[in-house]
C-alpha cells in the first residue's frame, strides 16, 4: 500500500497494481480496496490501477483534520490523481465511490476528470414525497435516523440488516441462514471503528446530487444490478437519462455488486469503455 498526504495533515492509502493508463477504483461504504481484488487481477494487466481505503475505512485510525465525510473524500480523490499524476484517469465508483464523484464534480467540475463508471448508486439516498427513487425507494428522513441509531447500537448488525432488508430475496434468506458468509462479514465488520463510517454515512444520506448529473461532460458508463438490494430499474433509468453522454448496462440478476456478480463480464465491458473513450 502507498500513502497519499492530504492538505490537512492526513493519510490515504492507496493499492497499486499493474501497468498502463490509469484507472482509479472508489470503493462502496464500510468497504475498503479488498473488494476490487476479482477486477484488479482482470484489470492490471492492461491497467495501472489505484484502489483506496477511503479515509475511516479499510481498518486505518481516520487521521487529518477534517472528519471522513463525502466532501473531504473528495479532495482526497483530487489529491491522489495530483500525487500520481494521474492524466484523465478513468474513475469507477461503487456505491459510496459514485457519490464521491459526484461530490467531486459538484465542488471543481469536470476539470481533470477522466471519463467515469458508475456502479449501482442513487444521486439521493433519502425519499420523500417528491423523490421515490433513493433506498429501498422508501428510506425517509426519519427511517435514516433510525438507521443511525441502530448502527450506535450495534454497527455490524446494522450494516447486516441493511444488506438484507431491501428488494434482494436472496440477501434476505443468506442473512436469515446465517451461513459462513454471513458470520465472516459479521466478524469483518466488527473490526471496523463504528464512529468514522457513522460520520461518514450522516454525509452521504444528507446529500442530494440529482442536480450535478446535467452538470458531467465526461463519457460515463452505468452499471446496475437488476436485483439490486437497493435501486430499481427506476432508478437506473432516471441517472442514465439526466447525464447526457452515458451508457447503461443492467446485469439480470446481480445485486448492488453487479460488478462481482460477473467480474469477467464487467472487466471486458469497463475495458472497452475504457478504450472507446481514449
Amino acid at each position: 500500500m502507498r500513502t497519499v498526504p492530504t492538505d490537512d495533515g492526513g493519510q490515504v492509502h492507496v493499492l497499486v497494481r499493474g501497468h498502463g493508463p490509469p484507472v482509479v477504483l472508489l470503493h462502496g461504504w464500510a468497504a475498503d480496496h479488498a473488494m476490487w481484488h476479482p477486477i484488479t487481477a482482470e484489470l492490471s494487466h492492461r491497467y495501472t490501477v489505484y484502489a483506496w481505503d477511503a479515509r475511516g475505512h479499510g481498518g486505518h485510525p481516520a487521521s487529518g483534520r477534517e472528519p471522513p465525510v463525502v466532501a473531504r473524500m473528495a479532495r482526497d480523490l483530487r489529491a491522489l490523481i495530483a500525487h500520481f499524476g494521474l492524466v484523465r484517469p478513468l474513475l469507477v465508483g461503487h456505491s459510496m465511490g459514485a457519490l464521491v464523484l459526484w461530490r467531486a464534480i459538484a465542488d471543481g467540475g469536470c476539470e481533470g476528470l477522466g471519463p467515469l463508471c458508475l456502479i449501482d448508486q442513487s444521486p439521493r439516498l433519502v425519499t420523500d414525497a417528491g423523490w421515490s427513487l433513493g433506498i429501498y425507494g422508501d428510506w425517509s428522513a426519519a427511517r435514516d435516523r433510525a438507521f443511525m441509531d441502530e448502527l450506535r447500537a450495534d454497527f455490524a448488525e446494522a450494516v447486516l440488516r441493511l444488506i438484507a432488508g431491501g428488494h434482494n430475496e436472496k440477501a434476505r434468506e443468506r442473512y436469515q441462514a446465517n451461513g459462513t458468509g454471513i458470520q465472516y462479514l459479521r466478524a469483518m465488520l466488527r473490526m471496523r471503528e463504528p464512529a468514522p463510517h457513522i460520520t461518514c454515512w450522516e454525509s452521504l444520506s444528507a446529500a442530494d446530487y440529482l442536480p450535478v448529473l446535467s452538470r458531467i461532460t465526461l463519457p460515463t458508463l452505468l452499471v446496475y444490478g437488476g436485483a439490486s438490494n437497493y435501486y430499481g430499474a427506476a432508478t437506473a433509468r432516471h441517472v442514465a437519462a439526466g447525464i447526457r453522454d452515458s451508457r447503461l448496462h443492467v446485469f439480470d440478476g446481480a445485486d448492488h455488486s453487479p460488478h462481482l456478480a460477473d467480474r469477467e463480464r464487467f472487466a471486458a465491458l469497463l475495458a472497452g469503455f475504457a478504450d472507446g473513450a481514449a
